[in-house]
């Protein structure tokens, strides 16, 4: 079995010590990190050996997207959420084949790992299609198929098929030893009934999978349902019917209460946070500083790329303190090294990849590599300048080289085995139809 070795000029580690190393070593063996810490402490080493300078880190991870709306990406700007939605997105993706979707997320995987993405969490319809885009491009796929109430909620017996469908599609496709890994879900507790979400909870803690769900990502969008239940909560709605138990990964979460706060920490929910998304679409900020000093994990995400509008997740690493900070008027209230931590090892934690988004021994390869020599990085007197330059200044542009599980799909800034100029076009092309026909 050989081991290669990475030596750089610095590796952040995004460890629970969050190490800042010099002279880094990086072995990895069979996919996996089989050693990391300083040169002049490496073992005894006579597999291939790469020079490659700059900084490594874990690559990104992005908690909870919709990529292949690639294909609707600026549309409907300026629009609220349910407007944005129901006049333009729908209407569009009811128009979408697979083959769409397949290019979609070609072109969305693509564009993840040339800015660093390793891992990305998918909620979307067409979950064959994505699952093969992902593997011919190289990423990293946390597949949580979608089910919506236009296709999936009109009766039991439409959510039962859909349920046996997924179960179907984890039994083939769920492996954590490859790249590919499955959930369920169910869109949120306004769109499905709430005995519908919780059948398909049910379902997805038989499997011990991940239920993704979106919550609370408006401030009114649960007043119907909210009142429907004498004025409960969504989040207490969704307790009651044992929708947060098991393993859970909420969407957003913007607009939760300290009840709220108080019910994912007891049920161990992890939260995906939009920060861009959700400044975009003008749904508020989330209570991101008081879930994580609850001890709620909290992965960074894009969203959908047609609510961002990018999937640079490093837009996200900035804005995430950024909007914390401007919201509790407290320059303190979220570090740099809180970002790049929720962009990493927390992200991929609530995901359900507790074994990635860290540079540890035993950790699935997937790490990146910065380029140093640029003007946002310098000057650095202190590790905690630097620190600070990859999180506030760090983007897609700096970084250089991909490696997915020890393989590398980006080096010198190009995608190694797929055609990205054809994927282009065919966005281009396939979005033009989806406009047309769906007349918006």
């Amino acid at each position: 079995m050989t081991t290669s070795r990475y030596l750089a000029d610095y590796a952040i580690t995004c460890d629970a010590n969050f190490l800042l190393l010099r002279n880094a070593a990086l072995d990895v063996t069979d996919g996996r990190i089989s050693w990391i810490g300083e040169q002049s402490q490496a073992p005894p080493h006579d597999g291939p050996t790469n020079q490659l300078g700059g900084l490594l880190m874990p690559g990104l991870v992005n908690s909870h997207a919709h990529t292949p709306m690639t294909l609707v990406r600026g549309a409907g700007d300026g629009l609220p959420l349910m407007d944005w939605l129901t006049k333009v997105m729908w209407p569009r993706e009811g128009q979408m084949t697979p083959e769409d979707a397949l290019w979609g997320m070609r072109l969305g995987a693509a564009e993840m790992l040339l800015s660093g993405v390793t891992s990305t969490c998918e909620m979307y319809l067409f979950e064959e299609a994505l699952v093969e885009a992902a593997q011919d491009v190289g990423i990293r796929l946390v597949m949580t198929p979608g089910i919506i109430s236009a296709l999936h909620g009109d009766s039991f017996g439409a959510t039962d098929s859909r349920i046996a469908a997924i179960a179907d599609f984890y039994a083939r496709h769920h492996d954590p030893e490859t790249l590919v890994t499955v959930g369920f879900g169910p869109h949120s507790a306004y769109d499905l009934p709430l005995e519908l979400c919780s059948e398909v909870a049910s379902a997805a803690r038989d499997l011990d999978a991940l239920l993704h769900i979106h919550v609370c990502e408006t401030r009114h969008e649960g007043a119907e349902l909210e009142a429907q239940h004498g004025g409960k909560s969504t989040i207490e709605l969704l307790a009651e019917h044992g929708i947060l138990d098991g393993r859970v990964l909420a969407a957003h979460s913007v607009w939760v209460n300290e009840n709220g706060i108080e019910t994912y920490a007891q049920k161990n929910v992890g939260v995906a946070h939009c920060p861009v998304s959700n400044m975009k679409l003008a749904s508020g900020a989330a209570p991101v500083v008081s879930m994580r000093a609850r001890g709620i994990q909290v992965g960074l995400a894009t969203d959908g790329p047609a609510s961002n509008d990018d999937l640079d997740l490093w837009q996200e690493i900035k804005f995430a303190p950024l909007l914390a900070r401007v919201t509790a008027l407290d320059a303190a209230t979220m570090t740099p090294r809180d970002a790049l931590t929720m962009a990493t090892t927390e992200g991929s934690r609530v995901i359900g990849n507790d074994d990635s988004g860290v540079l540890q021994i035993g950790a699935k390869a997937d790490f990146i590599r910065l380029e140093l020599d640029d003007p946002t990085f310098v000057p650095v007197t202190n590790n905690d300048e630097l620190i600070a330059h990859v999180a506030w200044s760090g983007s897609g542009r700096h970084v250089t080289d991909v490696w997915v599980q020890g393989t590398q799909v980006v080096a010198n800034r190009c995608i190694t085995n797929f055609d990205l100029e054809r994927a282009i076009a065919e966005i281009q092309t396939r979005g033009m139809r989806l406009a047309k026909d769906s007349g918006t």
